[in-house]
């Protein structure tokens, strides 16, 4: 018996406002399947599959019974078509996003079609927040300017989008010096339930849900809106109304219970977590957390658990609705969000009220009574370590011999040494959304300040907060004064020293760093902790809550226990510990008294699209083209869709295939494309310097991902990436085979090119970890890379190298290109493509250049028949285009 769609669009009111809903409880009555058995992430499917049944063009009924009867686990992927309500998106990614969009109105021209086809469909908002760089601190003036110096650098891009934002509808761009996507998300753009307009001119309503190009748009979860990181590809496909094609998640449930201890932050418990899931392994998973502990969280402890869901693997961290988030809604001026969402979560069994028992794929348990004040590092964020065993976690990684440097900074004489902190950031996106860290670093750094401690003069420090909301409530509280005493002014509104936007070093530091290949560290409390992505100089960088940021500020040192060692000394001569200036949960809940309110978020953020007045200054470019100048060494238009008019060709197998690179486990997207600063002396920083561009106007990679001819020179352009072929350089070279000679990777890339030999890479365990970069997939394909085999992939990485066109592939358990004595001199095959579908066992043959071969058999990492026909296409953006012209 078929199921009767039309009679599941209800009509129902709240305060008196009309709307319309599909009601999900009617497939239970239906008898389809049973509501109560899903995890609440799977109801939120269950009711857009409902929503955007199409009869089949999509999603057929076989696709919605499938969803209602979700199964914990799939011996074969299940596909189905998912509508994301909106698209988030920050400039790293976002500036591509609209020149790739961009680009695509040009191929629709040329194509003898209208140019304004290319247009969002579903809403797009873009947060302007990846850009500015800490280049000032410690000053009066240091925020005036670091935006300054933000716009000196970024004004072609920023003008771009300034152009998109008048040519294309259904765009909204939060300007530059406002906040961070997933802070600005969560506490304005989030919707919970969201609505939309219908074809029948009726206000539909609907769980929120949307996918951003960053890793991090999981914070979000902490609120119940299902949100993920996806690729810019993907996002920009999602944007032009196409589906987002996914199998049937796995969701792995965490039962929380017991609460927090004195002075134990929810930095400490995202961090044990982190460890927790990465051993337990929930990549391309949901993870839902449930139990009385979730109960015992506060929406914002919440959000900083969800925050870091992409360093413990997991697609989503998520939390289901319950009264905590409508009490948020109401908190942060949503209070006409909070009715409906009640109305409608409860209407539609998504709210959680504390005694479900839904069924999980796999179940883990966590005491929260167990936690205890921790940091991670002192490379990756799931290598937690206790806060008395810091020290030693250093001495292991990097030794104990001491080599002091006396020297100067900002005219005052500093000591540094291997150990030494040189950064010591409060940044944003972990964090910062939440007042109790942000009001405990206030406390310790007043209490620091009234004994007379000052911070370290070797000590870099800096405060970005994730939005102005947070200015607000530390001023009113009395602590920012505190604060900017120790050298914790704001900086900058922005994702900052997290994603390499540390800004430079003083010249003397940098220098004696080098002289004395020093190990020095950073403290940060962001997220992302990976080798030389903090700073190229900086080789140990440890996650930490903020108020232990200013802790380690005033130490200056990580090698040291700081729960028995003193601080410092006071004013009056007498060693100041941890256990004087850490502050009480009584005494935080007291300053954040009365100082976050609905008013601070209504005169926030109802000016938040204004921007201040460099933005106002810009000049913007009209016309539903874009005039692109051939001058700019930030914007260029891309080759990607050069040959859109030609038919595509199809998949054929892969032969003569040279290797350009061997790596080992965790390369993150950050060795494959960094968004940090460009050496001199490498390709990227050559082109920049032919086209006229001094060394100190270089900027980062990041802000030049709008021009292709920089990114694939920076492509596996990190100076700590190693490959194999090249063991004794540490940096972006490989060998060119036949003759094995040293050369830069994109070098050989453009030789192996104009020889028209194909390139494999070939990686370890967790290839692509890290943030959602397009340009890791972009450059891939750029360089002339038709194939990457590795033993395991993230999640988000593998999505993109597929959606560029980038067979991803995988050995067979217990196989590694190590274990299969490949050298990376042989001439490679792939046989099989030709007749590629989901999961195929591939065929690779490695013929040495003294001639024995090798074969072995690698799966295609394609989870779906969609994936298989974007790689046909040649990318998923090409596959959309030939569509729509």
């Amino acid at each position: 018996m078929g199921i009767n769609y039309a009679s599941m669009k209800k009509h129902f009111q709240v305060e008196g406002k009309s709307y319309v809903m599909y009601g999900i409880r009617d497939l239970e009555a239906a008898g389809i399947g049973s509501l109560d058995r899903l995890p609440f992430s799977i109801r939120i499917l269950v009711e857009n599959l409902l929503r955007n049944y199409d009869n089949g063009k999509t999603i057929d009924e076989e696709a919605l019974r499938d969803i209602v009867n979700w199964k914990p686990a799939y011996e074969t992927p299940r596909e189905i078509a998912y509508y994301p309500g909106r698209v988030l998106m920050q400039d790293f990614t976002g500036v591509p996003g609209i020149v790739d969009l961009a680009t695509m109105r040009d191929a629709m021209k040329s194509l003898g079609k209208d140019p304004s086809l290319i247009n969002p469909i579903v809403p797009v908002e873009m947060i302007v927040d990846h850009s500015v760089q800490i280049d000032y601190y410690g000053e009066d003036d240091s925020l005036e300017k670091n935006v300054a110096k933000e716009y000196e650098r970024n004004s072609e891009r920023y003008r771009l989008l300034k152009w998109a934002q008048k040519a294309f509808k259904n765009i909204r761009i939060v300007p530059p010096n406002s906040g961070i996507c997933h802070q600005v998300n969560l506490e304005y753009l989030g919707r919970v339930a969201m609505t939309k307009t219908n074809n029948a001119g009726e206000t539909e309503v609907f769980p929120d849900s949307l996918v951003g190009t960053d890793s991090h748009t999981t914070m979000i979860n902490g609120i119940g809106v299902m949100g993920w990181g996806v690729g810019g590809i993907e996002a920009e496909a999602v944007m032009l109304g196409q589906p987002y094609y996914m199998p049937i998640p796995e969701v792995v449930g965490v039962r929380l219970h017991g609460s927090l201890r004195e002075g134990v932050t929810a930095t400490d418990l995202v961090l044990r977590i982190t460890e927790m899931l990465r051993k337990h392994k929930v990549v391309e998973k949901f993870v839902e957390f449930y139990g009385p502990g979730v109960k015992a969280l506060s929406v914002v402890d919440r959000a900083t658990i969800a925050n870091m869901a992409p360093e413990y693997g997991a697609t989503m961290g998520f939390f289901p609705v319950d009264e905590k988030t409508i009490e948020y809604l109401h908190l942060t001026n949503r209070s006409e969000a909070a009715l409906l969402t009640e109305y409608y979560t409860k209407t539609q069994k998504l709210f959680y009220e504390g005694h479900e028992q839904p069924e999980y794929s796999s179940s883990l348990e966590l005491d929260l009574d167990t936690i205890v004040p921790s940091m991670a590092g002192p490379s990756r964020p799931q290598d937690r370590v206790n806060l008395e065993s810091v020290a030693q976690r250093f001495a292991d990684m990097f030794g104990s011999e001491k080599k002091p440097v006396e020297l100067t900074v900002k005219d005052k004489k500093a000591v540094i040494d291997n150990g030494s902190v040189v950064i010591a950031a409060i940044t944003s996106c972990t964090n910062t959304s939440n007042p109790s860290v942000m009001i405990g670093a206030g406390l310790v750094a007043k209490k620091a300040v009234e004994k007379g401690l000052k911070v370290q003069p070797h000590v870099k420090t800096s405060l970005a907060p994730g939005s102005k909301v947070v200015t607000r409530y530390l001023s009113s509280s009395g602590l920012l004064p505190h604060l900017e005493a120790l050298g914790f002014g704001v900086t900058a509104y922005g994702c900052t020293t997290c994603i390499g936007n540390s800004g430079p070093l003083d010249a003397n530091i940098e220098q004696a760093i080098k002289d004395k290949d020093l190990a020095v560290a950073s403290v940060l409390s962001g997220n992302r902790n990976f080798e030389a992505r903090v700073h190229q100089s900086v080789k140990a960088n440890f996650l930490a809550s903020p108020p232990l940021v200013v802790v380690y500020a005033l130490t200056g040192r990580v090698d040291m226990d700081i729960t028995t060692e003193p601080i410092g000394t006071g004013s009056n001569g007498q060693p100041v510990y941890l256990k004087d200036i850490w502050p009480t949960s009584e005494e935080i809940q007291d300053a954040m008294a009365g100082t976050v309110s609905p008013a601070v978020f209504e005169q926030e953020y109802n000016q938040i699209l204004d921007g201040d007045h460099f933005w106002r200054a810009l000049e913007v470019p009209e016309g539903e083209t874009f005039q692109w100048d051939e001058k700019s060494t930030y914007i260029r238009r891309p080759t990607f869709f050069d040959n859109v008019g030609e038919a595509a060709q199809g998949l054929a197998d892969l032969e003569g295939a040279r290797i350009l690179l061997a790596l080992g486990d965790s390369v993150t997207t950050d060795h494959i494309s960094p968004a940090g600063s460009i050496p001199r002396d490498y390709p990227a920083g050559k082109y920049l310097i032919s086209h006229g561009v001094d060394f100190e106007d270089f900027n980062s990679y990041g802000s030049r991902r709008g021009n292709h001819e920089v990114m694939m020179r920076g492509t596996f352009a990190n100076v700590r990436i190693k490959n194999a072929l090249a063991p004794e350089k540490q940096g972006s070279w490989t060998r060119k085979y036949p003759d094995g000679k040293l050369a830069y990777v994109y070098d050989a890339a453009m030789e192996y090119a104009w020889e028209g030999i194909p390139l494999i890479v070939l990686g370890g365990k967790e290839y692509g970890t890290g943030s959602s970069r397009d340009w890791a997939a972009k450059g891939t394909l750029l360089l002339g890379i038709k194939a990457v085999i590795t033993e395991s992939f993230e999640r988000i990485h593998r999505s993109n190298l597929v959606g560029m066109g980038v067979l991803p592939m995988v050995f067979k358990e217990g196989q590694s290109w190590s274990s299969l004595g490949l050298k990376g001199d042989e001439v490679c095959s792939v046989l099989g493509i030709s007749s590629l579908s989901p999961g195929k066992e591939l065929t690779v043959v490695a013929v040495s250049p003294d001639g024995s071969r090798k074969e072995f058999q690698a799966i295609a990492k394609v989870n779906t028949q969609i994936e298989v026909e974007y790689l046909q296409a040649g990318g998923i953006l090409t596959y959309v285009l030939r569509r729509m012209g």
